[in-house]
């Protein structure tokens, strides 16, 4: 695309991103339906996690009524790797009210894509710009740590996508969003930034004062804080439990133990009480099973 009457830093990040930008399934399509599910995937995920379980989802729901028509622990089940599996019964959700809703196809709003379940403001503008190329900029944790360095100062969840918006080359939405995604997460990391060969050093203010500490970024809103431990938690207990009955039904008597927790019968029905609530798992009176 031509570079004419961009600012240097969007010409940077354009021609940076053309050399440099990763190459991953997600990219080489503009189905709406893959877009989302990719992003649905992303969310707290490593992308070498997400891009076998990728294909193979979409094998088994290439459309969202084949999602929507399908069984909410199928779509669980071919969840299995990634973790985080309210996610696939949001995604399952969403499918049900595009079909209902949108005749079958993703909508290309962003109050009609914000109105699906679990879909937020990050995934409905990746959405908007990766599969529709509609003039809409994308902020994740990368995207949020690059603006708010670049600003010098923490910034509100408001002020960061104000900035992004104003900073969107117009008619260069994809290229410019994938670029952004891969300078947050290549060149302008949480620990160890690679300044000097950054596209938009120049203009960094907090790259300009000599990187002081605080960093800006720490606190911003939009960038990750880091999770909590999850070795002993509710979230590894949850996990278990969802892998096993992925195979099939797990007795009650036999709660604890498979969430690795024997004797925390308590604990174990309490965090089983949250899957069924969450429409991942259905209580009998003597065993469990995932929503089907």
């Amino acid at each position: 695309m031509s570079l004419d009457g961009l600012t240097p830093e969007q010409a940077g990040v354009l021609r940076w991103s053309a050399d440099s930008h990763r190459d991953l399934p997600w990219r080489r399509t503009r189905d709406p339906w893959a877009v989302l599910v990719s992003e649905a995937m992303l969310q707290q995920t490593q992308v070498a996690r997400v891009v076998p379980r990728y294909h193979a989802f979409l094998d088994r729901f290439p459309t969202p009524a084949a999602c929507a028509t399908a069984a909410p622990g199928d779509v669980v089940t071919e969840w299995a790797g990634l973790g985080y599996n309210r996610r696939a019964v949001q995604l399952h959700r969403a499918a049900t009210v595009v079909v209902e809703r949108h005749a079958g196809a993703v909508p290309d709003s962003l109050p009609a894509l914000l109105a699906l379940p679990g879909v937020g403001p990050y995934t409905a503008r990746a959405v908007l710009a990766f599969a529709f190329e509609h003039d809409a900029a994308v902020v994740d944790t990368n995207v949020a740590r690059v603006l708010a360095r670049r600003a010098g100062r923490r910034l509100t969840a408001t002020e960061a996508q104000a900035a992004a918006d104003a900073w969107l080359p117009e008619g260069a939405a994809w290229a410019w969003n994938q670029g952004m995604l891969d300078l947050g997460a290549g060149r302008c990391t949480p620990r160890s930034p690679r300044c000097e060969e950054c596209p938009v050093a120049v203009g960094c203010a907090w790259f300009e004062a000599g990187r002081p500490a605080p960093d800006p970024a720490r606190g911003s809103a939009g960038v990750s804080g880091g999770q909590s431990r999850f070795e002993g938690s509710d979230r590894q207990g949850r996990g278990r439990l969802v892998d096993a009955l992925r195979q099939g039904d797990v007795p009650r008597s036999a709660l604890a133990p498979t969430m690795g927790w024997p004797g925390e019968h308590d604990r174990a029905e309490r965090v089983a009480a949250g899957l069924v609530a969450d429409g991942l798992v259905v209580a009998h009176n003597d065993r469990f099973s995932l929503h089907r």
